[in-house]
């Protein structure tokens, strides 16, 4: 290993960065090369110098926090972790996008230490940027209400974004939240590059981004390019260093140019995506003083960054200190974090949960208000709010305040996310990913749509986030087709990794509450606006029914035909079976509240409840009938809707479209014709 004979050893270390990143990409004949050169100086500084971080404990709670929002620049993160002295070789590096690699094409929360969000899709990084500060502030304000100097609590959240992430509109949602709640311990730096894939960003917008995000609320900066046309490090180490303390977040406005140093591709579009070839990056190491080849670096450059060792050391340990002082000081205090940090719920939590009685008429989004009440007061850690449908949602909890920077201050849990469902499914990632917060977030169920891409990182990450999807159906009749979702059960039940559960009356939904909680990861509640009648079911057998996702409510002897129900439609699937038992037809009843949940059980307990010899089957749900084949069977009867619904009052939308006793009656009798 030769090392370059021209430059400062901070100067040598950003060289490192720069020709790793090359040789990975080069090697992988795939990414995104232009930030990763242009943005090495500030990826540096920020894990050098500003970025409270421990490479030998990616875990430690007391750390920063940074999001690449931008993740297309993956190799960019990827090179601080490795000189920094992460877990991460240089072998690693070499395996860049390769099938089992550590260092995958975007990062994945899990697969590569030092990373602590799975970004991908442009937006959603900053937006979870967001709800980390704000479960940072709340969580110095539940534990440090003295607010002490040198809290152990005072965590910062670094973004660096892209003109992509503040040109998705969730940016927008993300950054009014930050305004508006005074998030001072974050900081976005956006690389303005002039640059997209498409060409120059005057293609796509004229805005000036600065000014959008003053407006806002946030403290603006803005940092010109060196003469040299490199970063101008000490002018961006002073922006980043100074403090205000008027509770703005903090934009950095960083000009820069696409792929600087590179002779050719600087500059241009093509180095956005796409290997700049052997040729550009033999200039590439010629500009910057490197005689070396690939993957082989400057030692004393290497050794240089890993000074973050010894100073992450130093700074967990004065971390501890602070803690363990802290600690002793608020023992009871100090049990609850702790508690919150390992998402652990009480023994009995399932005693402390409403039970209905038994006839009692009550829809179950009435039911889950209740049980929120009951859930908040045994679980500190559990916060929530909705988009601007509290009420509707029954989401409040009403022994709290509001989560604002003013009056009662931070510890509130109603959080007021605004009519912002991509935000708020966003920023109850983060808040997950920092820790310490169980949040849930409610709309109605036709706005899942907006919350879709949030929802998939967090089955992709594992995050136990909890959606409240109220008006689950046509029932909610007079506003029509556009807020009566028909094919979104179908659909999320197709998302890898989220549960979702539509409880069918309002013990259901309690024990729906209690499974949810359980789940390692999202689970969506769908429940109805209109009332149901509670059904005379033993509690333990509707808890362990829905734990596991179905069970049988009720049965007669070789039964000849089972009705599959779920949510709302169970009540109709009882009735019906009352009916034709009348009429000498013996019927089992199941009540189905979550596909996934059943589809994990073994295979001796889904015979139990479906056994495969009662092929006479009848499925109910107000909803798309798609992807109920494979319950049903093919001589199975599907009772659904698949149109769009109507505009009506909830029984004259029900009737016609087919929601009634009377057709489910007629179901059976069809299936049986069919077992015949």
């Amino acid at each position: 290993m030769t090392a370059p004979v021209t430059t400062s050893l901070d100067e040598r270390a950003v060289t490192a960065a720069r020709v790793l990143a090359l040789d990975a990409i080069e090697a992988a004949k795939s990414g995104h090369p232009g930030a990763a050169l242009a943005l090495a100086p500030v990826a540096d500084l920020l894990f050098q110098k500003h970025i409270r971080h421990d490479p030998h404990d990616p875990s430690w709670a007391g750390r920063d926090r940074f999001v690449l929002s931008c993740g297309h620049a993956s190799m960019l993160l990827y090179t601080q972790l490795f000189l920094t002295g992460y877990d991460l070789s240089l072998d690693d590096i070499a395996s860049f996008r390769t099938l089992h690699s550590r260092t995958p094409g975007h990062p994945e929360l899990g697969m590569t230490p030092g990373v602590d969000a799975t970004t991908g899709p442009l937006g959603q990084g900053i937006t979870m940027a967001v709800g980390m500060a704000m479960a940072f502030q709340r969580e110095r304000a539940v534990y440090d209400p003295e607010g002490l100097i040198g809290s152990p609590f005072d965590r910062h959240v670094w973004v660096l974004a892209s003109d992509g992430d503040l040109q998705e509109g969730i940016s927008y949602e993300a950054g009014a939240l930050a305004g508006r709640h005074q998030l001072d311990n974050l900081t976005v730096v956006y690389d303005d590059n002039d640059i997209q894939i498409e060409g120059s960003t005057t293609l796509t917008w004229s805005e000036d981004v600065g000014a959008r995000f003053a407006a806002q609320g946030w403290r603006v900066s803005r940092v010109s390019r060196a003469v040299s046309g490199d970063i101008d490090v000490p002018a961006l180490d002073t922006v980043l260093s100074s403090r205000t303390d008027d509770g703005r977040p903090h934009l950095v406005v960083l000009k820069s140019e696409i792929a600087w140093p590179a002779p050719n591709a600087r500059g241009t579009a093509a180095s956005h995506g796409a290997p700049l070839g052997t040729s550009e990056v033999s200039e590439v190491r010629a500009a910057l003083g490197v005689t070396t080849g690939p993957f082989e670096l400057d030692p004393e450059a290497v050794a240089h960054t890993r000074r973050a060792v010894a100073r992450g050391a130093r700074l967990h340990t004065e971390w501890d200190q602070r803690m363990s002082a802290w600690a002793a000081a608020h023992p009871d205090l100090d049990t609850q974090w702790r508690t919150a940090q390992a998402r652990e719920l009480p023994d009995d939590l399932a005693a402390s949960l409403p039970v209905f009685e038994v006839g009692s008429v009550l829809a179950t989004r009435d039911a889950s208000g209740q049980v929120i009440q009951a859930l908040a007061a045994r679980l500190p850690d559990l916060v929530g709010g909705s988009a601007d449908l509290a009420e509707p949602n029954r989401t409040a909890i009403a022994g709290s305040h509001s989560f604002l920077p003013e009056g009662e201050g931070r510890t509130g849990r109603n959080i007021h996310w605004g009519v912002r469902e991509h935000a708020m499914a966003a920023a109850m990632n983060g808040m997950l990913l920092a820790g310490g917060t169980r949040p849930f977030g409610g709309t109605f169920l036709v706005f899942s749509d907006y919350q879709r891409p949030a929802i998939r990182l967090a089955a992709l990450m594992g995050l136990p986030a909890i959606y409240v999807w109220s008006h689950d159906s046509i029932a909610l009749g007079q506003d029509g087709p556009t807020h009566q979702p028909i094919e979104h059960l179908t659909s999320l039940r197709a998302m890898p990794g989220l549960t979702t559960i539509r409880p069918a009356d309002a013990n259901e939904t309690a024990a729906a509450w209690l499974v949810a909680l359980e789940q390692d990861g999202p689970t969506g509640l769908v429940l109805c606006r209109q009332p149901l009648r509670t059904l005379d079911l033993p509690l333990e057998q509707v808890t362990e029914g829905v734990r596991r996702g179905a069970y049988v409510v009720s049965d007669d002897a070789d039964a000849d035909a089972v009705v599959i129900a779920t949510g709302s439609e169970l009540e109709l699937a009882v009735e019906a079976a009352e009916r034709v038992r009348a009429a000498g037809t013996r019927v089992r009843v199941v009540s189905m509240p979550s596909r996934e949940l059943f589809e994990r059980q073994d295979a001796g307990y889904r015979e139990s409840v479906l056994p495969a010899a009662l092929t006479a089957r009848v499925v109910v749900e107000a909803a798309s009938t798609y992807g109920w084949r494979d319950i049903a069977g093919d001589r199975g009867v599907l009772v659904g809707i698949d149109q769009f619904g109507l505009s009506a009052p909830a029984g004259d939308a029900q009737h016609e479209l087919g929601m009634t006793v009377d057709r489910v009656v007629q179901a059976i009798e069809t299936a049986m014709v069919g077992k015949r």
